[in-house]
């Protein structure tokens, strides 16, 4: 089975592995430095948008992106060959991090317009509906904040809760300006989708569940799943779906710019 892997995705292989258990073992937090920073944040620098490709949050999140990597990249590195498999998988990554880039800058802006309006018109509601549909905060796993908003709700007029709930969303602003995305899933997600475009009929044995599909309703059902996810996002979750999605953009694009300049070899 692992004779089939190439070598580009041999060294990405090694490499995300290599770092996910370095970091693990000698308690390295690679990711203060190294992961991908919001536009706001002091501690953002532009060599982030290939470091963050590298690092993983949790070992099912390396495996989940590595598995990828390691059913879909060596079909396409023979198809392409190494150089441009290899330009192909940081382009994605690196596309789709400015595009999630520039996504995050939008909303923490919207965030920091929702903050400032709510500190000239402070209600118990609107707080309540700034953490859970803006900040993507599910109060009620909470005990804590929740009994404190229910405490606000009984006095909204007090200084003392509307004050404390000011300092709450700034608090909560501050974070997302700091936040931190990691994760090689923007080139995987591209990979996903070239594999889709290129071998369309190919046929996927899914696990969950365990029925056959043709690669490109595949490939399409789970943008689809992404796109809604990132529109409807659930309190708590934390998943960059539109990083995902931006992945997806860039490699669709990249593909069509190669189909177009056939006479160009890597």
């Amino acid at each position: 089975m692992f004779n089939r892997i190439t070598p580009v995705v041999k060294y990405l292989l090694i490499a995300n592995i290599g770092l996910y258990f370095i970091s693990s073992f000698m308690r390295l937090d690679l990711s203060a430095f190294l992961s991908l920073r919001d536009l706001h944040s002091d501690y953002f620098f532009p060599f982030q948008y290939i470091t963050y490709m590298f690092l993983h949050g949790s070992t099912m999140h390396l495996l989940s992106n590595m598995f990828g990597l390691f059913m879909f990249g060596p079909l396409l590195e023979q198809f392409w060959g190494p150089k441009r498999f290899m330009i192909f998988y940081f382009v994605t990554g690196i596309g789709a991090g400015i595009l999630y880039s520039g996504i995050n800058y939008y909303e923490t802006n919207r965030f920091a317009t929702a903050v400032e309006n709510y500190t000239q018109d402070p209600t118990p509601a609107e707080f309540k509906h700034i953490l859970e549909k803006k900040a993507n905060i599910e109060v009620g796993k909470y005990p804590d904040l929740n009994s404190q908003i229910y405490d606000y709700n009984d006095h909204p007029d007090d200084q003392n809760y509307i004050d404390w709930s000011i300092r709450e969303l700034r608090n909560v602003l501050a974070m997302k300006s700091n936040s931190q995305m990691v994760g090689a899933s923007g080139a995987i997600f591209g990979i996903l989708l070239a594999f889709g475009m290129l071998f369309p009929n190919t046929t996927l044995m899914l696990l969950f569940p365990p029925i056959p599909i043709k690669a490109k309703y595949f490939v399409a059902i789970y943008g689809l799943f992404e796109l809604f996810s990132g529109i409807h996002r659930s309190a708590g979750d934390n998943v960059a779906h539109f990083a995902h999605l931006s992945g997806m953009l860039v490699a669709f694009i990249l593909l069509k710019i190669w189909q177009k300049d056939k006479k160009r070899f890597y």
